[in-house]
């Protein structure tokens, strides 16, 4: 039997960019209570404290403004699932950016705010066909705008982790996204169907090279929750810790994922 071609999710451009904005929204509130003191505090994100964190925050929109003022690329030659395995390329230049960011801009909470003014004005002048030169390559806006959910989601998480106290919401429509996008990231990474990997309430997919099962209960079966998913995939915590802390349950001699992941860090 043929394998069988999967079919690449699609996101509502719509639903994509009203969850990009509330969770935006959701960090920028939350900044505003940020005394200098908690500002100051480190994360877990190697020397960075929470101010070049929220600086950072501020990037994931202004990067996309930044790039729909460039010429637009003449063809398209990467989808939103490419876009996970390049995040980490420039890492260096990304942490460089973020401490530039956190001296310049002392007032974070109107730095935030003009950068969610722009990033709007921007995305109501181009059409989400428009082309962008990514560092994954050139990739159509309305997928771009997807990705904004993964960095969101992801560093909402780090600051909720870095202040004690803090309970920033996520907006769950942006977590969906952002599940789904990494889940279908460790289909690219690892193909086949040998392993479903559940995530309720949000994705379900199939990895793995080996046997496929065509009905009934699938022999290698992982399952776990949508923070813990996004913790491992974006390397906050690992596959034995969760396993150690029965935060995912994992059936079958091809569920032990902790060789694929991260997939991005």
């Amino acid at each position: 039997m043929p394998p069988v071609k999967k079919r690449t999710r699609t996101y509502d451009p719509a639903k994509t960019r009203a969850a990009v904005l509330a969770q935006f929204g959701h960090i920028r509130e939350a900044v505003r209570v940020l005394t200098p003191e908690r500002l100051a505090l480190p994360t877990r994100l190697g020397d960075w404290t929470v101010r070049e964190l929220v600086a950072h925050v501020g990037t994931t929109l202004e990067g996309v403004t930044r790039l729909l003022d460039q010429p637009e690329p003449v063809k398209r030659d990467a989808t939103v699932l490419d876009w996970p395995f390049a995040a980490s390329a420039n890492s260096g230049a990304i942490a460089d950016t973020a401490h530039r960011l956190a001296e310049e801009h002392p007032d974070l909470v109107a730095f935030l705010a003009d950068v969610e003014r722009d990033f709007t004005a921007h995305l109501d002048a181009h059409p989400g066909t428009r082309l962008l030169a990514t560092s994954a390559g050139a990739m159509p806006l309305a997928d771009c705008v997807v990705t904004r959910t993964v960095e969101l989601v992801v560093h909402t998480d780090d600051l909720n982790a870095a202040v004690p106290g803090f309970d920033i919401p996520l907006d769950r429509q942006a977590l969906a996204a952002c599940t789904r996008l990494l889940a279908d990231a460790l289909a690219v990474k690892a193909p086949g169907a040998s392993t479903e990997v559940r995530i309720p309430p949000y994705a379900v997919v199939q990895c793995v090279e080996g046997p496929r099962h065509t009905r009934g209960t699938p022999p290698n079966v992982v399952e776990t929750d949508p923070l813990t998913w996004i913790r491992l995939a974006t390397g906050r915590t690992r596959w034995e810790t969760v396993l150690d802390e029965a935060r995912v349950s994992a059936s079958g001699e091809r569920a032990d994922l902790g060789g694929l992941l991260p997939l991005m860090g």
